[in-house]
């Protein structure tokens, strides 16, 4: 039975292997394109952008996704219930008390944020609080705390800015090369020419596509160990089973949701409905590529523990 800290030390080798795979990548696509367009600043550039971007990443990632997502902090006298649930979840699992804040959302859901326990953020829609009774909302807090204990948000958080500055990078390229900006004659630099700009093709296309899915593979999976973990938070599956399904078959659209952040919410906010009124809202983008694993798997889990 896994428990709120298994995941703590491979989470932590997570991220350390996402900062090596960014590098790596990043300064991959800098040395081809420097190839292509006979620029070997373009080279530096990528070894500059890639330190600055992982450190940026760590420090204030956190900031960036609430900033994404218009969470506001929120005072213990306005929500005092909320505030009295996270405190006492955080005693009962032995962390230090989030920062909670509130998004100003109809829709239900939540996540938590913060590179550490010690800088920690849980926020919740307005929706979540109106929507669900007490143990609901106790089952989504320990599932987000558990998130928190295993380093979870650290990895996700960290997934959002990488993947997203990657995807950047890619279209940059992709652009410049489809209206004839910079580099040198194709024509001109020969097979050899012709053989890297291929390659930087499909580079450009291939690790944006490559990183998210990694970032969802290790989404997937550890939304199934957090409820596990909260339920064991809680000893009460069933108030997380049952916010999950309220969550699933409420289909008010999450504004501030976006495809780069969707995997850190607590249920997906692209998706509405449970088996045959399952529906998929938003891009086509994210019908290929699920941030949540089914949430009638979830469910069928959680009211399969025997605590």
């Amino acid at each position: 039975m896994a428990t709120l800290y298994t995941h703590y030390d491979l989470n932590i080798r997570k991220t350390y292997f996402l900062f090596f795979g960014f590098f790596v990548v990043v300064i991959g696509l800098g040395f081809v394109f420097a190839q292509i367009y006979n620029d070997s600043s373009i080279l530096w550039f990528a070894v500059i952008f890639s330190s600055v971007m992982s450190i940026t990443s760590y420090w204030y990632s956190d900031k960036i996704v609430l900033q994404m997502s218009h969470a506001e902090p929120v005072l213990k006298e306005n929500a005092r219930e909320l505030y009295n649930i996270v405190e006492n979840l955080s005693i009962t699992a032995g962390l230090p008390t989030p920062k909670i804040y509130i998004i100003n959302e109809p829709a239900p859901n939540a996540f938590a944020t913060g590179r550490n326990p010690k800088h920690a953020v849980v926020a919740v829609t307005r929706g979540l609080l109106q929507k669900l009774n007490k143990t609901e909302l106790e089952g989504v807090i320990a599932h987000e705390l558990s998130h928190i204990g295993n380093r979870d948000m650290l990895l996700s958080t960290v997934a959002v800015i990488l993947v997203g500055f990657l995807s950047l990078i890619s279209d940059m390229f992709l652009r410049s090369r489809l209206f004839g900006l910079g580099g040198r004659d194709d024509r001109g630099g020969g097979q050899a020419g012709m053989i890297l700009f291929l390659i930087g093709i499909g580079l450009s296309i291939l690790a944006p596509i490559a990183a998210t899915l990694l970032r969802l593979a290790i989404s997937r999976k550890r939304e199934l160990l957090a409820d596990a973990s909260g339920a064991l938070l809680t000893r009460y599956p069933e108030g997380l089973a049952s916010a999950l399904e309220k969550i699933a078959m409420d289909s008010t659209p999450l504004r501030v949701a976006r495809n780069t952040t969707s995997h850190l919410w607590f249920d997906d906010p692209f998706i509405s409905g449970i088996g045959d009124k399952r529906s998929i809202k938003g891009a086509w983008f994210h019908k290929m590529f699920m941030s949540h694993p089914p949430v009638e798997e979830r469910i069928k889990a959680l009211r399969g523990l025997q605590i």
